[in-house]
């Protein structure tokens, strides 16, 4: 036993040496007119935790608890590092003064190869603004240009949240039917609709000029 939980110490360790450069290689910086998506570091725990813990955010995702913490805020940014959370987390700040905006991410699905899922969440205060539909753009475009297997593109979002909703749509997204979720805040099944884009429309809207 002991030998065991030395060899996944060591693995461990050794995974962590080829962070954040092997972690992140495929993961680059990303800019967009108002904005630059960089990977998440400690500088954001305080944002992220004050942002975060807000229960109108927290039912509208599946996976953040509420209240959200300090703890939790810490502990997302260590995971992000591990690479325990999805494939690309980004953290979505303003390119004039590096503000903490929200944060959005890519994630595989194991029974599709050619597919991946998109997730976002944006602080209320900038609700409105457009901050997050051109976060999203600058997102897809760095999948379907960069990783050349993935065919489309999904994203889920509540029945009852429109903004969400409006968001996919607005960057070229389609409606593809309905489901459920499990929503750690809610702590139970939420519903929700299901949206894709595949690279063939996304070629179609690359200017993105007509979508916002």
């Amino acid at each position: 036993m002991q030998r065991e939980l030395q060899r996944e110490s060591q693995s461990r360790l050794s995974r962590e040496r080829l962070r954040p450069d092997e972690q992140r290689r495929d993961c680059p910086v990303l800019l967009s007119q108002r904005l630059v998506l960089r990977a998440p570091h400690e500088d954001d725990i305080d944002a992220i935790a004050h942002l975060a813990n807000n229960e109108t955010i927290a039912t509208m995702v599946s996976r953040m608890p509420h209240p959200y913490t300090q703890k939790d805020a810490a502990n997302f940014v260590e995971r992000t590092k591990e690479g325990v959370i999805g494939n690309c987390v980004y953290a979505i700040t303003k390119a004039d003064n590096g503000e903490f905006l929200g944060c959005c991410g890519i994630e595989s699905l194991p029974e599709r190869e050619d597919t991946v899922e998109i997730g976002y969440w944006m602080g209320q205060p900038y609700w409105g603004n457009g901050y997050t539909t051109e976060a999203i753009q600058v997102l897809v475009d760095m999948v379907f240009r960069t990783r050349h297997e993935i065919d489309h593109i999904d994203g889920r979002c509540r029945v009852v949240n429109g903004r969400s909703k409006r968001v996919l749509e607005k960057c070229g997204f389609q409606f593809q039917g309905p489901g459920m979720v499990q929503s750690l805040a809610v702590g139970g099944s939420v519903a929700v609709e299901w949206y894709r884009l595949d690279r063939r429309t996304w070629m179609s809207l690359k200017s993105w000029g007509g979508q916002r």
